[in-house]
């Protein structure tokens, strides 16, 4: 029979100063984060920032290829790996666990910002619309992506997702209270509305090139393998609840499932 011994003592709370560093850490994994969803949003779109997917004095194909796929296979292997449970157990041991999903942030962001920088440009048009209506249908669809990919992150938990939930707890002093399983908005309708907003927002373009095209198929890849990875980690942690969910919902295509007999 285990015993549970009872104390009428407060129990002792944590140093602030430690709190207020993990606080600080949790808001700079934000900060990196929003500045390069922002860059992205300009990257892919080329509006605005100073080098974009199709900015650049163009080098041969080929090398520009490989150079490109190797950059995103940084961010792959990155957000692949530090996703796992395995992994969050490991890196738990050397750091606290209010700031592994912050530490995964900064790292995902670092990995893109790599990319970004080092994108190697192949401006070759596949396509072009012109300047017409379907230009600007196209232009706002890719918008609207981006658009999906923001609500479905507060549909959730926004601030859970990149870590600055975690980071909140720990200064208040109080035990992380896990957002759990739930069934908002458009996770109704799509199990990965996050990832359909960045599909709409890589391939809703007027102006489709060698180089856009090679990032849009090589994300679009690792965006089916990453949903096949997390909805094992999903279905190992909620069970039935999930694959439940999983018959009765699409991944990716928004389009009701006929109903079993």
């Amino acid at each position: 029979m285990t015993t549970v011994s009872m104390s009428t003592s407060t129990p002792k709370r944590s140093s602030l100063v430690p709190r207020l560093a993990t606080f600080a850490y949790g808001l700079f994994a934000y900060a990196c984060f929003f500045a390069t969803i922002l860059y992205a949003i300009g990257f892919i779109g080329n509006w605005i920032v100073p080098k974009s997917i199709d900015s650049g004095v163009a080098g041969p194909i080929v090398p520009s290829l490989l150079i490109n796929a190797a950059l995103l296979a940084v961010f792959v292997v990155q957000h692949t790996v530090m996703a796992r449970p395995a992994f969050k157990r490991w890196i738990t041991r050397y750091i606290p666990a209010s700031i592994e999903r912050s530490t995964f942030v900064i790292a995902a962001s670092a990995s893109l910002g790599l990319a970004f920088w080092q994108w190697r440009p192949l401006p070759q048009v596949i396509w072009d619309v012109g300047e017409g209506a379907s230009f600007y249908l196209l232009t706002a669809l890719s918008i609207t992506g981006w658009a999906i990919v923001f609500l479905s992150s507060f549909m959730v938990s926004h601030f859970d997702l990149f870590g600055l939930r975690q980071t909140w707890f720990r200064l208040i002093d109080r035990p992380y209270i896990a957002v759990g399983f739930r069934l908002v908005g458009l996770y109704k309708v799509v199990r990965h509305p996050l990832m359909l907003g960045f599909l709409i927002a890589f391939w809703a373009t007027p102006v489709m090139t060698v180089g856009h095209l090679a990032f849009a198929l090589l994300v679009t890849g690792y965006i089916f393998m990453g949903t096949w990875f997390e909805e094992r980690d999903l279905i190992a942690e909620h069970g039935e609840n999930y694959l439940d969910y999983r018959r009765r919902v699409r991944g990716l295509i928004p389009i009701p499932k006929h109903a079993s007999k």
